[in-house]
């Protein structure tokens, strides 16, 4: 992130001045240094392998920004319909096939990701560790329940619903890691100052 970006990034106030509970949450794991090993070795293998040509289509150079939050929405679309259907009597097959889908798509987003990560600077490095992690299990949860719905519906359902609070979790720090910390910001375009309306 650039330091126009860095400046330009506000920081979220209650009325008492204080930065808002849940952005305090994200943002205590930019300063998590215990998580600074793991990350390291995490992104150790995945610069040299996203070094590249490769790394740089796949960090979205033609399409002028990162291609991973467009990844991300299959298999999130997928697992929120597939919790719908489970509202709906009759609807079980689908629900499962749904789950299914949504695993599938958990592959690519992974790489693309994984080519995000290859970039990201130590402190974007612990909250997208934490991304990471808590994306995996709940992909993980929605294998569970992918794998279970068919002989034990209601228990495949909850393995899907302890999924999707678990994504929600992953998610907020892959906002936080977008939007507030800026990572992929300005990397294939400088900044542009913005016009100002008269």
């Amino acid at each position: 992130m650039t330091d126009e970006t860095a400046q330009a990034v506000p920081k979220i106030r209650s009325e008492g001045g204080r930065a808002a509970a849940p952005h305090r949450v994200l943002s205590a794991m930019e300063t998590a240094r215990g998580i600074d090993a793991p990350a390291a070795t995490v992104a150790k293998p995945l610069i040299r392998l996203f070094g590249g040509r490769v790394g740089r289509e796949l960090r979205g150079r033609r399409l002028g920004h990162p291609l991973h939050p467009l990844a991300v929405t299959v298999p999130i679309g997928a697992w929120v319909c597939s919790a719908l259907l489970d509202l709906v009597p009759g609807s079980d097959a689908a629900a499962r096939r749904l789950v299914g889908i949504g695993l599938l798509a958990v592959a690519p987003a992974a790489v693309l990701g994984a080519a995000d990560y290859s970039e990201l600077d130590e402190r974007q490095r612990r909250v997208g560790f934490g991304h990471l992690v808590l994306n995996s299990l709940g992909a993980a949860f929605f294998t569970g329940s992918y794998l279970r719905r068919r002989r034990e519906p209601v228990g495949g359902k909850i393995l899907g619903v302890v999924g999707l609070v678990v994504l929600s979790a992953g998610g907020a720090l892959g906002g936080h890691l977008a939007y507030a910390q800026g990572a992929g910001v300005f990397r294939w375009q400088s900044p542009r100052p913005q016009a100002v309306d008269r």
